[in-house]
């Protein structure tokens, strides 16, 4: 039945330890002779090669092995990772657009290919211009208080009169605007201050100086007032990030038949015409016998195939 399926449809994809499709019988290899156009796309802890390919594995520790925690957290305190799963979605999305390019070049060759994306990979993919830095340099960025960046200043926390807030000043004109918002014009031409260099040999100093002016005022206050000119933004607890995505249309509510009224996240892609469709996901084998019966089998056989546990 499943190669029946697989000599009709243009991709299939698996979500499995990296010794799984082998096994079976999930890959092009297996697959090509029903539809030699088939696109395979494996998405895997460690990948299908290797001694780890039978082993489990999840998004947490690929953090911890790609170097994430290293980069991650006080200098003072434990290696840290990310309060979301990050290497889960950014593995997801990968494999996604795996499976897209691969369709693609079947169409056009008529012929497909495996693709294996593996979340070890992705993990450690997503290091980007820290691992260009080692790579190359050697250099190995420290951790900073306040979630600072490692080169750039400002870029990090500093002290509101109620809280916090993030200024990330990551163009040289952005310094002479923050000077200015903040009352302090005098800042934008002091030599200690006046390039990035200087100013990252001066990252206390700036620290100090912005925490004293930044307490005068309410984090609001301030945005409204650095509102297109400053970078900046608020540190929200999760609960008003999310109410402040509902009031901006960004919350999707969907009727799904066990949770009425189910809100989730609306898709990020913006389509220019005619919104996505809100609908739940079909249940596990919904859609079975309808997609069964599209490429030709019988009524009885498909009945015969849930008597059988098959479906």
């Amino acid at each position: 039945m499943f190669r029946d399926l697989a000599a009709t449809c243009e991709a299939v994809f698996g979500n499995l330890r990296g010794d799984q499709p082998d096994k079976l019988g999930l890959t092009y290899e297996h697959l090509k002779e029903c539809n030699p156009a088939i696109v395979c796309v494996h998405l895997s802890a460690y990948g299908r090669e290797g001694e780890r390919s039978s082993w489990p594995g999840f998004d947490f520790l690929m953090q911890a092995e790609a170097g994430h925690l290293h980069l991650t957290g006080a200098p003072d305190g434990p290696p840290e990772r990310y309060g979301i799963s990050v290497v889960d979605y950014m593995t997801g999305l990968t494999a996604a657009f795996a499976l897209v390019t691969g369709v693609l070049e079947a169409r056009t060759r008529g012929v497909g290919r495996d693709y294996d994306v593996s979340l070890l990979d992705v993990a450690r993919y997503n290091l980007g211009y820290h691992a260009a830095w080692y790579l190359n340099e050697g250099f190995v960025p420290a951790r900073l208080p306040r979630s600072a960046h490692a080169s750039i200043v400002p870029c990090q926390l500093y002290r509101t009169a109620d809280g916090w807030i993030f200024i990330m000043c990551n163009k040289e004109k952005f310094w002479g605007k923050l000077a200015r918002a903040v009352g302090r014009p005098e800042w934008e031409h002091d030599s200690r201050f006046e390039t990035f260099a200087a100013r990252l040999e001066h990252r206390e100093l700036i620290t100090e100086v912005l925490d004293e002016v930044l307490s005068e005022h309410s984090t609001a206050i301030w945005l409204e007032r650095f509102a297109g000119e400053v970078p900046a933004a608020p540190v929200n607890e999760l609960g008003p990030a999310l109410e402040e995505a509902r009031a901006a249309g960004r919350v999707l509510c969907v009727d799904h038949p066990a949770r009425p009224g189910l809100e989730m996240m609306a898709n990020p892609v913006l389509p220019a015409v005619e919104a996505h469709p809100a609908r739940p996901a079909p249940a596990l084998g919904a859609d079975s016998e309808s997609v069964l019966a599209e490429i030709g089998y019988a009524a009885a056989r498909i009945a015969r195939l849930r008597d059988e546990g098959v479906i």
